[in-house]
């Protein structure tokens, strides 16, 4: 048997077969149509949508059934927004020798840097080599039909990561490769490398080195594993929150109500609209993750003296048995708990300035969610080192590249190397910084 792919424009793909659970909420299927449908993504929003269809084929069969394998996403872009990892200038690089970078081909979920799975698998199906290799195969289809620069797989797990750069060339004969391009003739075709670069977020750990790795029984424990001078500034911060006249509640599921969510929009657009800018989603956006997947939310709320909303904090999380049927689960990852499940820290925004409050409403409130709840982690979104100082702890993070032109592939390729050299010394650093007593401070880890 082998695997073909196939080009799909719609989500037909979805009733083909029974498929596993994605490791986080937002490669749900409810996530993805809450962006269909509110215009978050498509032609209008600049992400336009392909999916690679990989499908078992029985060659021995007269007529040979389809077998669904694996899905990927991929977005024909014609800009940057809502990505979070940065090839500007290399858009620039080809702008300064007359040539358009765009379009370009993006894999990722949008306007979301959270690492997980970057493709939708068949129940009982695991991610390999030929999967992926087969995915490459119709990325570089649709490359070619479209005449996109490159290919970009942003904030993938470590272990596609790994498949990708075992698996393909991270080099090429560029002077048989110029050679080709320049004569339109080529005998073989030649394989244009996949790059790696790695960047690095900080993410919160429920364990307590001090109890066997278990998880913490309430926030007070896990301060309890901090340096005293840290102990003291976080205690300090949520009593700069209380001092001013705010509380803080939580509440998740069918508690929000629509009031709630109206609520946090406007928290939410004021975050951009100090910047000048336009939110990427939509009031009807939030509405329909809270029709279809009421489950997964969590929203921390702060309210003045007078019992008015005056900030929001939305977070996604994992159920603890949410991935109790995947099988292409990492098992490389959370594997230290009964579960693998995460939190999510994904929107927020306030109507003022408050000392201290965005700690308290997007970290602290999200800390100690994650420990009543169980769960394993706690992602509260992409950059900010004032989060290391809270106990969270540097992570690498992967992404996937692959450019059309030889002319630019050695260039590229050094780039990503030299970033991949600083990111880990970046870490190494980061890790060295860690509030953590000695008998708490996590070991360093230079593969993830």
């Amino acid at each position: 048997m082998s695997l073909e792919y196939a080009l799909i424009n719609d989500t037909s793909w979805q009733s083909q077969t029974d498929w596993q659970t994605p490791d986080t909420p937002f490669m749900s299927f409810a996530f993805w149509q809450a962006l269909a449908d509110t215009g978050a993504i498509g032609e209008q929003a600049g992400w336009l949508p392909i999916f690679i269809l990989v499908h078992r084929v029985d060659d021995a069969a007269e007529d040979a059934a389809l077998q669904p394998v694996a899905v990927m996403p991929v977005f024909i872009k014609g800009h940057h927004r809502g990505e979070f990892v940065f090839d500007h200038s290399w858009a620039e690089a080809y702008a300064r020798y007359g040539l358009d970078y765009y379009p370009r081909l993006v894999t990722s979920v949008p306007y979301t840097p959270i690492t997980g799975q970057r493709l939708w698998l068949a129940k009982g199906e695991r991610l390999n080599e030929d999967i992926f290799k087969t995915a490459i195969a119709g990325i570089d289809d649709i490359a070619q039909q479209v005449g996109a620069s490159s290919w970009h797989g942003l904030f993938v797990t470590p272990n596609l990561a790994s498949i990708a750069t075992t698996s393909m060339p991270t080099e090429i004969d560029i002077e048989r490769a110029l050679a080709a391009q320049e004569s339109g003739v080529e005998s073989a075709p030649i394989e244009m490398p996949i790059f790696e670069r790695q960047g690095c977020q900080f993410l919160w750990q429920n364990k307590d080195l001090l109890n066997n790795s278990q998880p913490f029984a309430n926030f007070d424990a896990f301060l309890m594993t901090l340096k005293a001078k840290k102990r003291k500034t976080i205690r300090a911060e949520r009593r700069k929150v209380a001092e001013q006249g705010i509380s803080c509640q939580r509440k998740i599921g069918d508690d929000i109500s629509d009031a709630d969510w109206k609520a946090f929009y406007h928290c939410y657009v004021m975050t951009y609209a100090v910047r000048g800018q336009q939110p990427y989603l939509t009031l009807d956006f939030f509405m329909a993750l809270a029709a279809s997947m009421s489950e997964n939310i969590m929203l921390a709320q702060a309210l003045d003296a007078d019992g008015e909303i005056i900030a929001s904090s939305l977070f996604l999380y994992d159920t603890p048995d949410s991935n109790s049927d995947n099988d292409s689960v990492d098992s490389d990852v959370n594997n230290d708990v009964d579960n693998n499940a995460t939190l999510y820290g994904r929107y927020w925004g306030a109507l003022g300035e408050y000392d201290s409050l965005h700690f308290e409403l997007c970290y602290y409130q999200g800390i100690e969610f994650a420990i009543e709840q169980g769960l394993a982690s706690f992602d509260p979104g992409t950059q900010g080192e004032h989060k290391l100082v809270r106990g969270f702890i540097p992570t690498t993070t992967h992404s996937l590249h692959r450019i059309y032109d030889p002319r630019f592939v050695p260039a590229i390729g050094d780039f990503c190397a030299r970033d991949r050299m600083h990111m880990a010394q970046y870490r190494q650093q980061a890790h060295e910084a860690l509030p953590f007593n000695a008998d708490n401070m996590p070991a360093f880890d230079t593969l993830h």
